[in-house]
Protein backbone atom coordinates (compact mmCIF):
# COMPACT_ATOMS: atom_id res chain seq x y z
CA UNK A 1 0.00 0.00 0.00
CA UNK A 2 1.55 3.30 -1.10
CA UNK A 3 -1.09 5.82 -0.03
CA UNK A 4 -0.43 7.61 3.26
CA UNK A 5 -2.73 7.16 6.28
CA UNK A 6 -3.66 10.84 6.00
CA UNK A 7 -5.26 11.27 2.56
CA UNK A 8 -2.58 13.06 0.51
CA UNK A 9 -4.56 16.17 -0.45
CA UNK A 10 -2.15 18.53 1.31
CA UNK A 11 1.44 19.20 0.31
CA UNK A 12 2.55 19.20 3.93
CA UNK A 13 5.90 20.78 4.79
CA UNK A 14 8.46 19.25 7.15
CA UNK A 15 7.59 21.53 10.08
CA UNK A 16 5.66 19.44 12.63
CA UNK A 17 4.34 21.60 15.50
CA UNK A 18 3.60 19.84 18.77
CA UNK A 19 3.06 22.72 21.20
CA UNK A 20 1.97 26.34 21.21
CA UNK A 21 3.16 29.17 23.43
CA UNK A 22 1.20 32.42 22.98
CA UNK A 23 2.29 33.65 19.51
CA UNK A 24 4.90 30.95 18.89
CA UNK A 25 4.77 27.32 17.84
CA UNK A 26 7.30 24.73 18.95
CA UNK A 27 8.22 22.01 16.51
CA UNK A 28 8.80 18.32 17.11
CA UNK A 29 12.54 19.07 17.09
CA UNK A 30 12.16 21.73 19.80
CA UNK A 31 12.70 24.73 17.54
CA UNK A 32 10.57 27.82 18.20
CA UNK A 33 8.70 29.56 15.34
CA UNK A 34 7.02 32.96 15.34
CA UNK A 35 3.49 32.33 14.11
CA UNK A 36 2.21 35.09 11.83
CA UNK A 37 -0.05 32.61 10.03
CA UNK A 38 -2.26 31.76 13.04
CA UNK A 39 -3.70 28.59 11.54
CA UNK A 40 -4.65 30.67 8.47
CA UNK A 41 -6.28 33.49 10.46
CA UNK A 42 -7.87 31.15 13.02
CA UNK A 43 -5.86 31.34 16.27
CA UNK A 44 -6.77 34.95 16.98
CA UNK A 45 -5.99 34.59 20.70
CA UNK A 46 -2.73 32.76 20.08
CA UNK A 47 -1.99 29.23 21.25
CA UNK A 48 -2.22 29.38 25.03
CA UNK A 49 -4.89 31.92 25.96
CA UNK A 50 -6.01 31.10 29.53
CA UNK A 51 -9.57 32.29 28.99
CA UNK A 52 -10.10 30.11 25.93
CA UNK A 53 -8.37 27.07 27.41
CA UNK A 54 -10.25 27.41 30.68
CA UNK A 55 -13.62 27.72 28.97
CA UNK A 56 -13.03 24.57 26.91
CA UNK A 57 -11.77 22.63 29.91
CA UNK A 58 -14.73 23.59 32.08
CA UNK A 59 -17.25 22.78 29.36
CA UNK A 60 -15.57 19.46 28.51
CA UNK A 61 -16.04 18.43 32.13
CA UNK A 62 -19.71 19.43 32.03
CA UNK A 63 -21.32 18.66 28.66
CA UNK A 64 -19.83 18.29 25.18
CA UNK A 65 -22.63 17.19 22.85
CA UNK A 66 -26.35 16.46 23.03
CA UNK A 67 -27.73 17.17 19.48
CA UNK A 68 -30.00 19.91 18.24
CA UNK A 69 -33.15 17.96 19.11
CA UNK A 70 -33.06 19.70 22.49
CA UNK A 71 -33.07 23.26 23.71
CA UNK A 72 -29.68 24.97 23.76
CA UNK A 73 -29.18 27.52 26.55
CA UNK A 74 -25.50 27.74 25.56
CA UNK A 75 -26.25 28.35 21.87
CA UNK A 76 -29.04 30.81 22.65
CA UNK A 77 -26.70 32.86 24.80
CA UNK A 78 -23.93 33.08 22.18
CA UNK A 79 -26.44 33.74 19.39
CA UNK A 80 -27.88 36.65 21.37
CA UNK A 81 -24.40 38.11 21.86
CA UNK A 82 -23.76 37.94 18.12
CA UNK A 83 -27.13 39.53 17.41
CA UNK A 84 -26.33 42.33 19.87
CA UNK A 85 -22.93 42.95 18.23
CA UNK A 86 -24.06 42.86 14.60
CA UNK A 87 -26.77 43.60 12.05
CA UNK A 88 -28.31 40.14 12.52
CA UNK A 89 -31.54 38.98 14.12
CA UNK A 90 -30.85 35.24 14.03
CA UNK A 91 -27.91 32.81 13.91
CA UNK A 92 -27.31 29.23 12.74
CA UNK A 93 -24.18 27.58 14.14
CA UNK A 94 -21.94 25.36 12.01
CA UNK A 95 -18.59 23.59 12.39
CA UNK A 96 -16.69 25.38 9.62
CA UNK A 97 -16.58 28.28 7.22
CA UNK A 98 -17.63 26.20 4.24
CA UNK A 99 -20.72 25.04 6.13
CA UNK A 100 -21.49 28.63 7.10
CA UNK A 101 -21.31 29.71 3.45
CA UNK A 102 -23.47 26.74 2.42
CA UNK A 103 -26.08 27.87 4.94
CA UNK A 104 -25.83 31.42 3.61
CA UNK A 105 -26.44 30.20 0.05
CA UNK A 106 -29.45 28.16 1.16
CA UNK A 107 -30.79 31.10 3.16
CA UNK A 108 -30.57 33.39 0.13
CA UNK A 109 -32.38 30.90 -2.10
CA UNK A 110 -34.99 30.14 0.54
CA UNK A 111 -35.76 33.85 0.94
CA UNK A 112 -36.93 34.11 -2.66
CA UNK A 113 -38.49 30.68 -3.00
CA UNK A 114 -40.42 31.08 0.26
CA UNK A 115 -41.97 34.12 -1.40
CA UNK A 116 -42.98 32.14 -4.49
CA UNK A 117 -40.07 33.20 -6.69
CA UNK A 118 -38.65 29.76 -7.40
CA UNK A 119 -36.72 31.09 -10.40
CA UNK A 120 -34.54 33.30 -8.20
CA UNK A 121 -31.69 30.98 -7.25
CA UNK A 122 -28.56 32.48 -8.81
CA UNK A 123 -25.89 34.30 -6.82
CA UNK A 124 -23.44 36.64 -8.51
CA UNK A 125 -19.96 35.94 -7.17
CA UNK A 126 -16.56 37.43 -7.89
CA UNK A 127 -13.33 36.31 -9.52
CA UNK A 128 -10.50 35.06 -7.28
CA UNK A 129 -12.90 34.47 -4.38
CA UNK A 130 -12.55 31.54 -2.02
CA UNK A 131 -15.69 30.31 -0.27
CA UNK A 132 -14.75 26.78 0.79
CA UNK A 133 -14.18 23.27 -0.56
CA UNK A 134 -17.66 21.74 -0.62
CA UNK A 135 -19.36 21.22 -3.98
CA UNK A 136 -21.53 24.27 -3.41
CA UNK A 137 -18.71 26.55 -2.36
CA UNK A 138 -16.27 25.52 -5.11
CA UNK A 139 -19.12 26.12 -7.56
CA UNK A 140 -19.43 29.63 -6.11
CA UNK A 141 -15.78 30.27 -6.95
CA UNK A 142 -14.37 31.04 -10.39
CA UNK A 143 -11.03 29.37 -9.64
CA UNK A 144 -10.54 26.52 -12.09
CA UNK A 145 -7.83 24.93 -9.92
CA UNK A 146 -10.54 24.10 -7.37
CA UNK A 147 -12.88 22.72 -10.04
CA UNK A 148 -10.49 20.22 -11.60
CA UNK A 149 -11.52 16.66 -10.88
CA UNK A 150 -14.93 17.60 -9.47
CA UNK A 151 -16.94 18.55 -12.55
CA UNK A 152 -19.74 19.13 -13.24
CA UNK A 153 -20.20 22.11 -10.95
CA UNK A 154 -23.50 22.93 -9.33
CA UNK A 155 -25.59 25.51 -11.19
CA UNK A 156 -26.64 28.79 -9.67
CA UNK A 157 -23.57 31.01 -9.77
CA UNK A 158 -22.38 33.71 -12.15
CA UNK A 159 -18.83 35.11 -11.90
CA UNK A 160 -17.82 38.72 -12.52
CA UNK A 161 -14.74 40.80 -11.78
CA UNK A 162 -14.17 41.77 -8.16
CA UNK A 163 -14.71 45.45 -7.29
CA UNK A 164 -16.34 46.17 -10.67
CA UNK A 165 -19.78 47.58 -9.93
CA UNK A 166 -20.74 47.97 -13.59
CA UNK A 167 -19.99 44.29 -14.22
CA UNK A 168 -22.02 43.28 -11.17
CA UNK A 169 -24.97 45.35 -12.28
CA UNK A 170 -24.80 44.00 -15.83
CA UNK A 171 -24.83 40.42 -14.54
CA UNK A 172 -28.22 40.81 -12.83
CA UNK A 173 -30.86 38.76 -14.59
CA UNK A 174 -34.29 37.22 -13.97
CA UNK A 175 -32.77 34.39 -11.89
CA UNK A 176 -30.60 36.58 -9.66
CA UNK A 177 -31.07 36.09 -5.92
CA UNK A 178 -28.23 38.33 -4.74
CA UNK A 179 -24.50 38.83 -4.44
CA UNK A 180 -21.99 36.70 -2.52
CA UNK A 181 -18.56 38.18 -1.77
CA UNK A 182 -15.71 38.61 0.66
CA UNK A 183 -15.28 42.31 1.57
CA UNK A 184 -11.57 41.53 1.82
CA UNK A 185 -10.52 38.60 -0.33
CA UNK A 186 -8.21 36.35 1.70
CA UNK A 187 -7.04 33.48 -0.50
CA UNK A 188 -7.41 35.85 -3.45
CA UNK A 189 -4.55 38.05 -2.23
CA UNK A 190 -5.81 40.35 0.56
CA UNK A 191 -7.73 42.44 -1.97
CA UNK A 192 -10.07 44.96 -0.34
CA UNK A 193 -13.36 46.02 -1.89
CA UNK A 194 -13.77 49.75 -2.41
CA UNK A 195 -16.35 51.80 -0.54
CA UNK A 196 -18.14 52.67 -3.79
CA UNK A 197 -18.39 48.99 -4.75
CA UNK A 198 -19.89 47.92 -1.42
CA UNK A 199 -22.31 50.84 -1.34
CA UNK A 200 -23.26 50.15 -4.94
CA UNK A 201 -24.04 46.48 -4.25
CA UNK A 202 -26.13 47.44 -1.23
CA UNK A 203 -28.09 49.92 -3.34
CA UNK A 204 -28.69 47.36 -6.10
CA UNK A 205 -29.99 44.89 -3.55
CA UNK A 206 -32.33 47.45 -2.04
CA UNK A 207 -33.62 48.54 -5.44
CA UNK A 208 -34.27 45.04 -6.79
CA UNK A 209 -35.10 42.99 -3.68
CA UNK A 210 -31.82 41.06 -3.85
CA UNK A 211 -29.74 39.84 -0.93
CA UNK A 212 -26.24 40.99 -0.03
CA UNK A 213 -24.42 37.94 1.31
CA UNK A 214 -20.99 38.50 2.84
CA UNK A 215 -18.37 35.83 3.41
CA UNK A 216 -16.43 37.12 6.42
CA UNK A 217 -14.98 33.75 7.33
CA UNK A 218 -11.45 35.15 7.14
CA UNK A 219 -11.83 38.91 7.56
CA UNK A 220 -14.38 38.79 10.40
CA UNK A 221 -14.19 38.55 14.20
CA UNK A 222 -11.88 41.55 14.77
CA UNK A 223 -9.35 40.52 12.10
CA UNK A 224 -9.77 43.70 10.04
CA UNK A 225 -9.94 46.04 13.05
CA UNK A 226 -13.70 46.08 13.50
CA UNK A 227 -15.79 43.17 14.72
CA UNK A 228 -16.83 42.54 11.13
CA UNK A 229 -15.35 44.25 8.09
CA UNK A 230 -18.73 45.44 6.76
CA UNK A 231 -18.82 48.00 9.56
CA UNK A 232 -15.97 49.90 7.92
CA UNK A 233 -18.12 50.50 4.83
CA UNK A 234 -21.10 51.94 6.64
CA UNK A 235 -23.45 49.32 5.19
CA UNK A 236 -25.10 46.18 6.50
CA UNK A 237 -25.50 42.82 4.74
CA UNK A 238 -28.60 40.65 4.78
CA UNK A 239 -26.67 37.44 5.45
CA UNK A 240 -23.13 36.85 6.70
CA UNK A 241 -20.98 33.72 7.02
CA UNK A 242 -18.38 33.65 9.79
CA UNK A 243 -15.93 31.06 11.14
CA UNK A 244 -12.12 30.82 11.61
CA UNK A 245 -11.45 33.29 14.43
CA UNK A 246 -14.83 32.89 16.08
CA UNK A 247 -13.69 29.65 17.73
CA UNK A 248 -10.11 30.74 18.34
CA UNK A 249 -8.90 27.35 17.08
CA UNK A 250 -11.89 25.22 18.03
CA UNK A 251 -14.12 24.29 15.03
CA UNK A 252 -17.00 26.78 14.97
CA UNK A 253 -18.81 28.78 12.31
CA UNK A 254 -22.09 30.59 11.97
CA UNK A 255 -24.52 32.02 9.46
CA UNK A 256 -26.01 35.33 10.57
CA UNK A 257 -29.11 36.84 8.97
CA UNK A 258 -31.79 39.45 9.36
CA UNK A 259 -35.30 38.29 10.19
CA UNK A 260 -36.41 39.21 6.67
CA UNK A 261 -33.57 37.35 4.93
CA UNK A 262 -34.18 34.24 7.06
CA UNK A 263 -37.90 34.05 6.32
CA UNK A 264 -37.49 30.78 4.41
CA UNK A 265 -35.36 29.03 7.04
CA UNK A 266 -38.15 27.32 8.93
CA UNK A 267 -38.29 24.02 10.82
CA UNK A 268 -36.88 21.16 8.76
CA UNK A 269 -35.10 23.25 6.11
CA UNK A 270 -31.57 22.94 7.50
CA UNK A 271 -29.63 21.19 10.22
CA UNK A 272 -26.32 20.00 11.63
CA UNK A 273 -25.39 17.12 13.93
CA UNK A 274 -22.51 18.91 15.63
CA UNK A 275 -23.18 22.56 14.84
CA UNK A 276 -23.56 24.64 17.98
CA UNK A 277 -22.52 21.87 20.37
CA UNK A 278 -21.84 23.12 23.92
CA UNK A 279 -18.07 22.66 23.66
CA UNK A 280 -17.79 24.80 20.52
CA UNK A 281 -20.14 27.39 21.97
CA UNK A 282 -17.96 27.67 25.08
CA UNK A 283 -14.99 28.45 22.84
CA UNK A 284 -17.01 31.08 21.01
CA UNK A 285 -18.08 32.70 24.27
CA UNK A 286 -14.45 32.93 25.40
CA UNK A 287 -13.45 34.53 22.10
CA UNK A 288 -16.20 37.14 22.37
CA UNK A 289 -15.22 37.83 25.96
CA UNK A 290 -11.76 38.77 24.66
CA UNK A 291 -12.45 40.54 21.36
CA UNK A 292 -16.03 41.80 21.49
CA UNK A 293 -15.21 45.24 22.86
CA UNK A 294 -13.91 48.51 21.45
CA UNK A 295 -10.73 48.52 23.52
CA UNK A 296 -9.54 45.28 21.93
CA UNK A 297 -10.61 46.36 18.44
CA UNK A 298 -8.80 49.70 18.79
CA UNK A 299 -5.63 47.84 19.74
CA UNK A 300 -5.94 45.62 16.65
CA UNK A 301 -6.24 48.73 14.49
CA UNK A 302 -3.25 50.36 16.17
CA UNK A 303 -1.08 47.24 15.84
CA UNK A 304 -2.17 46.86 12.24
CA UNK A 305 -1.23 50.44 11.45
CA UNK A 306 2.20 50.02 13.04
CA UNK A 307 2.89 46.74 11.27
CA UNK A 308 1.70 48.10 7.95
CA UNK A 309 3.82 51.23 8.32
CA UNK A 310 6.93 49.19 8.98
CA UNK A 311 6.19 46.89 6.06
CA UNK A 312 5.69 49.82 3.70
CA UNK A 313 8.98 51.30 4.82
CA UNK A 314 10.75 47.93 4.52
CA UNK A 315 9.69 46.74 1.08
CA UNK A 316 11.55 49.58 -0.65
CA UNK A 317 14.80 47.88 0.37
CA UNK A 318 13.98 44.97 -1.94
CA UNK A 319 12.27 46.32 -5.05
CA UNK A 320 13.11 43.10 -6.87
CA UNK A 321 10.98 41.14 -4.37
CA UNK A 322 8.15 43.34 -3.14
CA UNK A 323 5.62 45.62 -4.78
CA UNK A 324 3.05 46.93 -2.30
CA UNK A 325 1.23 46.35 1.00
CA UNK A 326 -2.54 46.04 1.29
CA UNK A 327 -5.23 44.96 3.73
CA UNK A 328 -6.79 46.25 6.92
CA UNK A 329 -6.16 45.67 10.61
CA UNK A 330 -4.10 42.54 11.13
CA UNK A 331 -5.12 41.07 7.79
CA UNK A 332 -2.23 42.27 5.65
CA UNK A 333 -0.70 41.16 2.39
CA UNK A 334 2.54 42.04 0.65
CA UNK A 335 2.22 41.70 -3.12
CA UNK A 336 5.45 40.18 -4.41
CA UNK A 337 7.18 40.31 -7.77
CA UNK A 338 8.00 36.61 -7.48
CA UNK A 339 5.82 33.59 -6.71
CA UNK A 340 5.47 33.69 -2.89
CA UNK A 341 5.39 30.01 -1.95
CA UNK A 342 9.15 29.53 -2.18
CA UNK A 343 9.68 32.66 -0.09
CA UNK A 344 7.16 31.45 2.52
CA UNK A 345 9.07 28.16 2.73
CA UNK A 346 12.38 30.04 3.05
CA UNK A 347 11.08 32.16 5.93
CA UNK A 348 9.78 29.05 7.67
CA UNK A 349 12.74 26.73 7.16
CA UNK A 350 15.63 29.18 7.46
CA UNK A 351 14.28 31.85 9.80
CA UNK A 352 11.53 30.14 11.83
CA UNK A 353 8.88 32.60 10.68
CA UNK A 354 5.44 31.33 9.69
CA UNK A 355 3.44 33.19 7.05
CA UNK A 356 1.00 32.07 4.32
CA UNK A 357 0.95 32.54 0.57
CA UNK A 358 -2.16 33.77 -1.23
CA UNK A 359 -3.29 34.52 -4.76
CA UNK A 360 -2.02 37.40 -6.86
CA UNK A 361 1.57 36.66 -5.72
CA UNK A 362 0.77 37.73 -2.17
CA UNK A 363 2.58 37.03 1.10
CA UNK A 364 -0.26 36.85 3.62
CA UNK A 365 0.38 38.13 7.16
CA UNK A 366 -2.40 37.17 9.59
CA UNK A 367 -0.90 36.90 13.10
CA UNK A 368 -2.77 36.26 16.32
CA UNK A 369 -4.59 39.43 17.31
CA UNK A 370 -2.85 39.36 20.70
CA UNK A 371 0.62 40.20 19.37
CA UNK A 372 2.48 43.15 20.85
CA UNK A 373 5.22 45.49 19.66
CA UNK A 374 7.85 42.92 20.65
CA UNK A 375 6.31 40.39 18.27
CA UNK A 376 6.26 43.00 15.50
CA UNK A 377 9.97 43.69 16.13
CA UNK A 378 10.72 39.96 15.99
CA UNK A 379 8.67 39.59 12.82
CA UNK A 380 10.44 42.45 11.05
CA UNK A 381 13.86 41.14 12.11
CA UNK A 382 13.08 37.70 10.72
CA UNK A 383 11.49 39.08 7.56
CA UNK A 384 14.47 41.35 6.94
CA UNK A 385 16.96 38.53 7.42
CA UNK A 386 14.85 36.25 5.25
CA UNK A 387 14.55 38.78 2.44
CA UNK A 388 18.29 39.45 2.48
CA UNK A 389 19.25 35.79 2.29
CA UNK A 390 16.54 34.99 -0.28
CA UNK A 391 17.37 37.93 -2.52
CA UNK A 392 21.05 37.01 -2.47
CA UNK A 393 20.40 33.52 -3.80
CA UNK A 394 16.95 33.20 -5.35
CA UNK A 395 15.53 36.44 -6.69
CA UNK A 396 16.01 37.30 -10.35
CA UNK A 397 17.98 40.40 -11.24
CA UNK A 398 15.61 43.16 -12.33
Amino acid sequence: MSITPLMPVYGRCEFRPVRGDHCHLIGEDGRRYLDFAAGIAVNILGHSHPGLIGAIQRQAETLMHVSNLYGSPQGERLAQRLVDLTFADTVFFTNSGAEAVECAIKTARAYHQHGGNDHKFELITFNNAFHGRTMGTISASSQEKMHKGFLPLLPGFRYVEFDDLDAAKAAIGPNTAGFLLEPIQGEGGIRTASDSFMHGLRALCDEQDLLLVLDEVQCGVARSGTFYAYEQYGIEPDILATAKGIGGGFPLGACLATEKAARGMVVGTHGSTYGGNPLAIAAGEAVLDAVGNEEFLAEVRALGDRLRGRLEQFIGNYPELFELVRGRGLMLGVKMKVEPRAFVAHLRDSHQLLTVSAGDNTLRIVPPLVIDDGHIDEFMDKLSAGAASYAAVEAPVS
